[in-house]
């Protein structure tokens, strides 16, 4: 039996240029891609309304489109418009994690379907918005505001890794077996529902769709993507990824994310066009 490929591309840094858009190169190659009979999925660390608007503006609404969100909290069917999966965080371990943080005196946000969540307006708020953009609403307690169980938990330090490691490690001992928690890039601590990754997402929709994994490709930049460069057949890493990424990686492309990688991907491993450079890094 022939089966086509899925693609599973990170946004930031991967497909986006580092202003935020996607290169005429790409959206070529991409409805290429999809045109041949693959499938294209979106894996994100954003909620599912921003990550839709990305999806839209590609024109990623047609069958055999999904979107992976909130680092697999979520996956999501971009042509039936509906979610077919999704794990949320208990109320209570929010509410703690918010109370640690206070107390820790770091920057915390959590998020409803449409909005972010968090106490007060600060210089990390605006960082997040102004790379995400992304609407807020300011709550004095958040916790007890909570519509729903939430799809994860934010902690944003923009001085210093060490301080948000320390939160982790210091905090390890309740949140083991209760959360994952991980680095997205280092100025971002995330807590997410148990069992969470984009590698794990990778797993349940290519059961869901009943295709090998064997057939699947990954490209990430960041921390959080290297657990879907691990489940992937192909895992690939954009040369301007972290180090980590890298060495978790089959293959690193030759260009960067400002440089069309991903229709280098799209050609050489979907296509199997070889380029007469070779290998990267």
């Amino acid at each position: 039996m022939n089966y086509s490929r899925i693609l599973f591309v990170d946004l930031g840094y991967t497909l986006l240029n580092d202003d935020k858009t996607v290169s005429q190169k790409n959206r070529e190659a991409i409805q290429r891609a999809l045109a041949a009979g693959n499938y294209v999925v979106v894996a994100t660390g954003r909620p599912v309304e921003t990550g839709r608007m990305v999806v839209k503006d590609l024109g990623l609404t047609i069958p055999g489109c999904y979107m992976i969100a909130f680092n697999g909290a979520v996956l999501y069917d971009c042509s039936a418009d509906r979610i077919l999966y999704e794990k949320t965080i208990p109320v209570q371990y929010v509410y703690q994690l918010f109370d640690k943080a206070h107390r820790a005196g770091l920057y915390i946000q959590t998020y409803n379907k449409t909005d972010i969540l968090t106490e007060k307006h600060t210089k990390e708020l605006d960082y997040y918005t102004r790379h995400n953009k992304m609407t807020y609403k300011l709550q004095p307690d958040v916790a007890m505001a909570l519509e729903s169980e939430p799809y994860k938990v934010l902690i944003i330090n923009l001085n210093s890794r060490k301080i948000l490691e320390d939160f982790q490690a210091n905090n390890a001992g309740w949140t083991e077996g209760k959360m994952s928690t991980f680095f997205s890039c280092n100025q971002y601590l995330e807590y997410c529902p148990l069992g969470v990754s984009k590698g794990a997402s990778i797993e349940y929709l290519c059961s869901f769709l009943n295709i090998p994994l064997e057939h699947t490709i990954a490209v990430g930049d960041e921390k959080n993507d290297v657990s879907m460069i691990r489940a992937a057949n192909i895992g690939i890493a954009v040369k301007n990824a972290v180090q980590e990424a890298k060495d978790a990686a089959d293959y690193i492309t030759e260009n960067d994310n400002n440089h069309d990688a991903i229709a280098e991907v799209i050609s050489r491993f979907i296509f199997n066009e070889e380029r007469e450079s070779g290998r990267g890094e």
